[in-house]
């Protein structure tokens, strides 16, 4: 995977909320067209925001952005067309995203290793929001950055370190 972001990165975790429910709803076949067209969207949304596809296995993804604001603008343009998405059979897609910033080394010139890469990992939040950490947000012009796309708000913060974006899709 030829010219990977160096220095500070920000990286971006999607994951499917209730994958394995929606599985056994749907069906296999019914899944897997699901998925494929799960994984078109996100994939075009990295590509418009100038991410790096690092890894996906299964229904999750693992992104590299080179500035925390085109990983922040792409995880709301990513929210914002899986809910405008017409899912078959009343699926209802719901999409976890976590976004963390670090320095991470590059492994074998395909891959990222380091501490920042597990930290991406546990940035997921537990219901369908975008949480980032708050090195991610230090970075960030947030309020520039979202009201341009008139997408999102603060939702504040949890703790001290993670913070939420609320796109118009969110559902709390």
């Amino acid at each position: 995977m030829p010219g990977l972001p160096t220095g500070t990165v920000t990286f971006l975790f999607t994951d499917i909320e209730g994958s394995t429910t929606l599985l056994q709803r749907l069906g296999d076949l019914g899944y897997a067209k699901v998925l494929a067209e799960h994984q078109r969207l996100l994939r075009d949304a990295f590509a418009n925001g100038n991410g790096h596809e690092i890894d996906t296995q299964g229904d999750a993804f693992l992104v590299v952005f080179p500035r925390a604001r085109d990983a922040v603008a792409t995880a709301v343009a990513a929210q914002q067309a899986l809910a405008k998405y017409p899912w078959p059979d009343g699926a209802l897609l719901r999409v976890r995203m976590g976004l963390h910033t670090g320095e991470p080394l590059i492994s074998n010139e395909t891959s990222y290793v380091g501490v920042d890469v597990h930290r991406a990992h546990a940035s997921a939040p537990p219901r369908m929001v975008v949480r980032f950490s708050s090195r991610t947000r230090s970075l960030l012009w947030f309020r520039r950055t979202c009201q341009a796309r008139q997408a999102c708000a603060i939702s504040g913060s949890i703790g001290s370190r993670i913070w939420l974006i609320r796109t118009a899709c969110s559902r709390f």
